[in-house]
């Protein structure tokens, strides 16, 4: 079974306005949401907002963008994601080094594995919403509409099938 990850896509331009920085089209994509962690997301405004509700983090330029790509990897474009985040841990976040950011970096991109059990090319978008017990992330995939020939954003549409994600049942830390 192949492997498989999300790459960001740009089916038009405005992630180049809604976002302060866009990921580049084709770049390896993570959820993004460990950048949210401790912050006050309820005083998020504009186009930080808009990333906390939509964005998938690219692993390159750590820009966002609304959709992903499933694509096939090999073992070795899987092994530099992860070095490629575990770097970017290092120069965004604060770990020390890229060997103390690599279980993080490796944790993020097999999580974003497990967001691409569906066929190549399936798009996937991403909600994310503050609720009582802590963030939430839902997922949905978008199919190309039928009789629709181009690959513009209005040439798909949401499938019915959305997956929530408990980020703090997943962390396994207990809110009091």
């Amino acid at each position: 079974m192949a492997l498989k990850l999300p790459r960001t896509i740009r089916l038009d331009p405005s992630d180049t306005f809604v976002y302060a920085r866009a990921a580049e089209p084709g770049e390896w994509a993570v959820t993004g949401t460990f950048l949210f962690h401790g912050i006050d997301v309820a005083a998020l405004e504009g186009k930080t907002r808009q990333a906390f509700r939509a964005g998938f983090l690219g692993v390159g330029s750590f820009g966002w963008s609304t959709l992903a790509v499933v694509t096939e990897v090999s073992a070795e474009e899987y092994a530099g994601a992860v070095e490629s985040l575990a770097r970017r841990l290092v120069d965004h976040c604060g770990a020390p080094d890229a060997a103390a950011a690599r279980p993080a970096a490796e944790e993020e991109i097999a999580f974003a594995c497990t967001l691409c059990d569906h066929p190549p090319n399936m798009l996937i978008g991403i909600h994310r919403s503050l609720e009582e017990d802590g963030i939430r992330e839902s997922f949905r995939t978008l199919q190309r509409r039928a009789g629709w020939e181009t690959a513009d954003a209005f040439g798909f549409e949401a499938e019915e099938e959305e997956e929530d994600v408990d980020l703090v049942t997943l962390s396994g830390e207990e809110r009091g």
